[in-house]
C-alpha cells in the first residue's frame, strides 16, 4: 500500500492525470453560464488540469486548489498560456477541501469536485469537505460531484471496510476512500443544503484490472 502523499506526487501518475480528457458532464454544463467572465468556479482538487485548463480557456473566474505539490505545479503548466504565469500561480494553490478559508463565503456559482471527496481519510476530513463545499457556494450555486462508491473494485475483489469506520474502506493504492452510495451521497450533501437536481446516477466501468463504479451527481444550493 503506497503513501497517500508520495502516490499522489508521482511524476508518472501527474502525467497519467493531466493527460485525461475534460470531464463531459462540465463540457455540457458550461454551455449553461451565458457570462463566463463573470462566472466565479473552483475547481476542488484539481489534479492534472484537464478541467482548469478548460475553465481558463473558457474565460471563466476560475480557481483550482489540490493537496498535491506536483499536481498544483502540472495545472499552472496547463493555465499559463491562458492566463500568464503571475495568474496561473494566484489561481493555482495548494490547498485542501476540508479547509478553504482562503475563499469567502459565497464566493462561487460553481464548484467542480470531480473524484475529490472520496478522498477523504476520516469523518472530520469528510464533514469538513462537505461543510466547506457549502459554505464558499452562494444560495443557487451548483457542485458537480463524482464520488467512488463501495461497489469499485480496483482490483477485480470487494474492498474491505475499515473497522469502526461507516464510509471507509480499503483495498485502494492510494489507500483508504471515503465511499457512499448515490442515495447515502445525496443524503449528506443534503444535510449541508445541497439537494440534486437531476437524478444522481451509478455509473459502473470495467477497468483493466477490475471495475469502477462512481456516484455522479449535480447539486444545487438551497436558497433560490
Amino acid at each position: 500500500m503506497s503513501d497517500a502523499g508520495s502516490f499522489w506526487e508521482d511524476p508518472d501518475r501527474v502525467e497519467e492525470f493531466a493527460g485525461r480528457e475534460p470531464d463531459r458532464r462540465l463540457l455540457e454544463l458550461l454551455d449553461s453560464f451565458e457570462m463566463p467572465g463573470a462566472t466565479r468556479v473552483l475547481d476542488l482538487g484539481c489534479a492534472g488540469g484537464r478541467n482548469t485548463e478548460v475553465l481558463a480557456r473558457g474565460g471563466f473566474d476560475v480557481q483550482a486548489i489540490d493537496s498535491s505539490v506536483s499536481m498544483v505545479a502540472r495545472t499552472r503548466e496547463r493555465v499559463t498560456a491562458a492566463l500568464g504565469a503571475g495568474e496561473a500561480e494566484r489561481r493555482v494553490r495548494v490547498g485542501h477541501m476540508e479547509d478553504l478559508g482562503d475563499f469567502a463565503s459565497g464566493s462561487f456559482q460553481l464548484i467542480v469536485a470531480l473524484g475529490v471527496y472520496h478522498n477523504a481519510a476520516s469523518e472530520e476530513t469528510w464533514e469538513g469537505a462537505l461543510r466547506e463545499t457549502a459554505r464558499v457556494l452562494v444560495p443557487g450555486g451548483l457542485a458537480l460531484v463524482a464520488n467512488f462508491t463501495p461497489g469499485f473494485e480496483p482490483h477485480g475483489e470487494a474492498l474491505r471496510r475499515v473497522a469502526d469506520a461507516r464510509h471507509l474502506y480499503e483495498g485502494f493504492d492510494a489507500g483508504p476512500l471515503y465511499l457512499l452510495d448515490a442515495d447515502e451521497l445525496d443524503a449528506e450533501m443534503a444535510r449541508h443544503g445541497l439537494l440534486p437536481i437531476v437524478p444522481t446516477e451509478t455509473v459502473e466501468t470495467p477497468t483493466d484490472t477490475g471495475r469502477r463504479v462512481t456516484a455522479n451527481a449535480l447539486y444545487r444550493k438551497r436558497g433560490r
